[in-house]
């Protein structure tokens, strides 16, 4: 874990695959007045701990052991399969989060092949030569996927193995996830990008089928799947008034 700043209540901040927690950093520093902002590697990414079990309920306990350190509840704010963990941690461990906001992410992709996934990420040009060359390269999620790589001696790689990576996201093409979402007592915003490339209607319904009507949705115009990076002003927006309304 990695702390950004600020002071306050504790905010966690949660990437998808193949990210880590630095891919937050801008994020990080618009709500540092919320709270004592953090990010987390999560398990095969970045600094975080190597090995499997590659499955959901894994990687929430990584996250609910953390939050314990804290003292008092977290929000959590997931990206993707961040938003996943997000939520599938305050189901199990609701006394541990305040909050939780996912982007991106839908509760039931059953039925994709992890084939979609490695066709994806064997078509890069590894070894990348520079930073420029990846910025350049993804485009408008330049400056996200610098993050997710480290220099060897041929260029720079991703960070994360991809035999990890297909196997984490294997496990979203075979089960669903609506028994956690229907079990979160707190509030919840979905954020969804309007190219999003989720299963469509399933974020809308994720944030209405969270108990007590504590479940939010919105449609960010013009983003695809990395909306923080893509419409960073209406996202911030969101979530700076979400979190006004529960941490005040």
């Amino acid at each position: 874990m990695i702390t950004f700043g600020g002071e306050g209540p504790p905010i966690v901040l949660l990437h998808g695959l193949m990210g880590r927690a630095t891919t937050w950093w801008r994020v990080a520093g618009r709500l540092e007045p919320y709270g004592r902002v953090h990010g987390l590697d999560a398990r095969g990414h970045g600094r975080g701990p190597r090995g499997g079990p590659w499955h959901t309920e894994r990687f929430a306990e990584d996250v609910a052991a953390v939050l314990r350190t804290f003292g008092e509840p977290a929000v959590l704010i997931g990206h993707s399969m961040g938003g996943l963990h997000a939520w599938v941690t305050a189901a199990t461990h609701p006394g541990l989060v305040r909050a939780v906001v996912c982007e991106d992410f839908a509760p039931d992709q059953r039925g994709r092949s992890v084939d979609d996934w490695r066709g994806y990420f064997e078509s890069w040009p590894v070894p990348f030569r520079s930073l420029a060359h990846v910025r350049e390269f993804f485009g408008e999620t330049g400056d996200y996927f610098i993050e997710c790589v480290e220099e060897r001696k041929d260029g720079y790689h991703l960070i994360a193995a991809l035999p990890d990576l297909y196997e984490i996201a294997a496990e979203w093409g075979r089960r669903d996830f609506w028994e956690y979402v229907e079990r979160v007592q707190c509030p919840l915003l979905a954020i969804e990008g309007e190219r999003t490339a989720m299963p469509l209607g399933q974020q809308a319904e994720l944030a209405a089928r969270v108990p007590g009507g504590l479940g939010r949705h919105i449609v960010v115009e013009g983003a695809g799947h990395v909306v923080h990076e893509e419409a960073p002003e209406t996202y911030l927006g969101a979530v700076e008034a979400f979190l006004s309304d529960v941490i005040g």
